[in-house]
């Protein structure tokens, strides 16, 4: 996997999937650390490579008096102070060629969202900093059409790529998993993750406020490692019902041992 070349990421001879998690947002420093402490307790115990995620800004929220963060550089130095003191790689998406520049100064892995996947400036910005790159793929894409994304970023000179599955829409407000994508996207030798918590939204209330179906949180995660993906994503939260972004399809934080059991159990099976 190209995940070798991530600073401080452990555990890749233990051949378990990799795990991205954490809240879906800055939101106080004490949060994201009480999480990372979590997550990172549990990928030692377990043996599971870790990358903690936190977005350091909210750019395509519903509502404009939606919560988006609490200062870019100020977010980006807890991110930052995360990975140092807890020994981890870290994760930001990044929305601009200019976001781009800025975030590798402060993180391991730049995310493009779904919604952006297509956007070749965007792509080869974050293809030059070097960076390992996570597209996910839009839910108007098909795996195939993953292929050119992989490409451009290859093509403008690094090979530290991720491809992240994320749901595909069905109608206006839901979102269908379709696993031949898992299979069909690990063709470009890249590795493959399946984003859990984003694949149950339901997008496009008319409440301007995403839903979620976190009750299917465990079925979807099960099914991904039984097709062979290579990773999961996923947002956790010691509170979703407050959470600032995404609280309504978030898994809590006392849940999380449970779910990584589970699913260390299948991947056994399966390998």
């Amino acid at each position: 996997m190209s995940l070798i070349n991530i600073p401080r990421i452990k555990y890749l001879e233990t051949n378990n999937f990799f795990l991205i998690a954490g809240p879906c947002v800055v939101e106080t420093e004490e949060i994201c650390f009480e999480i990372a402490e979590k997550v990172k307790y549990l990928s030692d115990k377990y043996k599971i490579p870790y990358i903690f995620k936190a977005s350091y800004r909210k750019a395509n929220r519903s509502r404009l008096d939606s919560f988006t963060g609490i200062g870019d550089e100020k977010a980006l130095e807890i991110i930052q102070k995360i990975g140092k003191q807890l020994s981890l790689p870290t994760l930001t998406d990044i929305h601009t060629n200019e976001e781009a520049v800025l975030a590798a100064r402060y993180v391991d892995v730049l995310q493009i969202p779904a919604f952006l996947c297509r956007q070749t400036e965007l792509l080869i910005a974050a293809a030059e900093t070097g960076k390992h790159v996570n597209i996910k793929k839009g839910q108007f894409l098909s795996a195939e059409s993953m292929k050119f994304a992989v490409d451009k970023v290859r093509e403008s000179g690094n090979s530290n790529i991720m491809l992240t599955e994320r749901g595909t829409f069905l109608g206006y407000q839901d979102l269908v998993v379709d696993y031949r994508s898992i299979p069909e996207m690990q063709k470009n030798k890249v590795p493959v993750i399946m984003d859990i918590t984003h694949s149950l939204q339901t997008p496009n209330q008319n409440t301007g406020v995403t839903g979620g179906k976190p009750e299917l949180i465990s079925t979807i995660a099960k099914a991904a490692i039984a097709v062979g993906v290579d990773g999961i994503f996923l947002e956790t939260h010691p509170n979703p019902s407050v959470a600032k972004s995404d609280g309504a399809n978030m898994l809590h934080l006392d849940n999380l041992e449970k779910l990584i059991i589970d699913l260390l159990r299948i991947r056994e099976a399966v390998t």
